[in-house]
């Protein structure tokens, strides 16, 4: 089977866990003695682990964040994410559904949100990153899901119809929508698969199961059912 399935990392292959918050937000508190900042990512301008550094220093500093003050708490921040016990939380049937798809000979990657250097933390200490390492874009370089995704999707060389990418947030049916290939909304919860269709997700699964079957569906060879 030809094609390329891609993930959206919390929400779909990780649960996003209150410790893990505090790693991103713990050396902005050590360094610049910033608290009490949103932990709403749909409240920053951007949601973008790039782009809300950049707005956090505008904001509470009143200026640009330097290239050193930024490579300094980006790498603060992944030492605090390999101290976090316990690790990782992988959403149940994750693991399963990533292995019978590269067994199935599908290009398999992730487009987050999160720093690609974060999301290598937190995948290979969920055994999940030999996975999907070949295909991983993040937030380095800022920009909308859309456009981390569209860099992935060039990469690829596939054309948009053998490409199927699994989010959990409005942003990324946007940016499946807005990229041209086939999306599924994954969200274990009813509520927030509800939005996702208001949105405009037209696919919407609550398990990996199910949407291993509709990304086969998606991906059948031609002639196939």
């Amino acid at each position: 089977m030809t094609g390329a399935v891609i993930f959206d990392v919390d929400g779909v292959l990780l649960e996003l866990l209150a410790s893990e918050e505090d790693a991103f937000f713990a050396p902005l508190r050590i360094r610049y003695g910033l608290t009490n900042l949103s932990r709403d990512w749909n409240s920053y301008r951007i949601r973008n682990d790039d782009d809300i550094l950049a707005e956090i220093f505008e904001c509470h500093l009143g200026r640009a964040a330097s290239f050193e003050e930024l490579a300094a708490v980006k790498h603060d921040y992944l030492a605090e994410l390999k101290r976090i016990e316990p690790g990782p939380q992988v959403i149940p049937g994750a693991e399963r559904s990533l292995q019978s798809l590269q067994t199935l000979g599908l290009t398999l990657g992730i487009a987050t949100a999160n720093l690609r250097g974060a999301a290598e933390v937190r995948l290979r200490r969920a055994g999940l990153w030999p996975l999907v390492e070949n295909l991983a874009f993040g937030a380095d370089g800022g920009g909308h899901k859309r456009e981390i995704l569209a860099r992935a999707v060039a990469v690829t060389g596939l054309p948009r119809d053998r490409i199927v990418y699994l989010g959990d947030n409005i942003n990324d049916v946007d940016a499946g929508l807005s990229n041209g290939v086939h999306f599924i909304g994954f969200a274990r919860e009813a509520a927030r698969r509800d939005l996702l269709m208001a949105a405009g997700a037209i696919t919407v699964t609550g398990d990996h199961a199910t949407a291993l079957t509709l990304i086969c569906q998606y991906l059948a060879p031609v002639g196939q059912p």
